[in-house]
């Protein structure tokens, strides 16, 4: 079973005063059955650093790629449920094609897990529920939720061994 996530958004309106702009179920949510129905929901992206705050769009609705932009500066905010037993579904799926993430160069199927990626981003995951499995070439570590890890561009996997989903979250600089 998948968790909707609320996501709730601020702003200033035109008199200054601090008002809730969203407030709901965050509507952007890609489900990639070709990964064994991984659930990615995206939350908010910035283009620039330092960021603006002004505006009332959805800034969560254009995200097409793995990382912000490249050459922004910007951030991108996800949660990721990765099903249980991950790998068994990886493993039956086509993993040439990974839907919206399918920037050249960076998914290399290895032996070690057929998602390895690399991406030029400083990333914090923060596990909300239950447990995965952080894979690097040659190492691996478990997280449980309420770890973090300071993800700062080498070549990693997820793998969920586990009989429940794990749910992330996922902030990429």
């Amino acid at each position: 079973m998948t968790q909707n996530i609320r996501r709730v958004v601020t702003y200033r309106d035109s008199d200054g005063v601090s008002r809730y702009l969203m407030d709901g179920e965050a509507p952007n949510v890609h489900v990639q059955d070709n990964l064994g129905g991984l659930k990615i929901t995206e939350i908010w992206e910035t283009t620039t650093a330092p960021t603006t705050n002004t505006g009332t769009e959805d800034a969560g609705a254009g995200i097409t790629q793995l990382e912000p932009k490249e050459g922004s500066g910007g951030t991108v905010v996800r949660i990721v449920e990765w099903p249980a037993r991950s790998d068994d579904a990886l493993k039956a799926a086509s993993t040439g094609d990974v839907g919206d993430f399918a920037e050249e160069g960076v998914f290399t199927a290895t032996d070690r897990h057929p998602l390895m990626h690399t991406t030029t981003t400083l990333d914090y995951i923060i596990i909300l529920k239950g447990e995965i499995w952080s894979v690097l070439e040659e190492d691996e570590t478990l997280l449980k939720a309420g770890d973090v890890l300071v993800q700062r561009g080498t070549n990693h996997a997820w793998s969920n061994r586990s009989d429940e989903p794990c749910l992330m979250a996922g902030i990429m600089v």
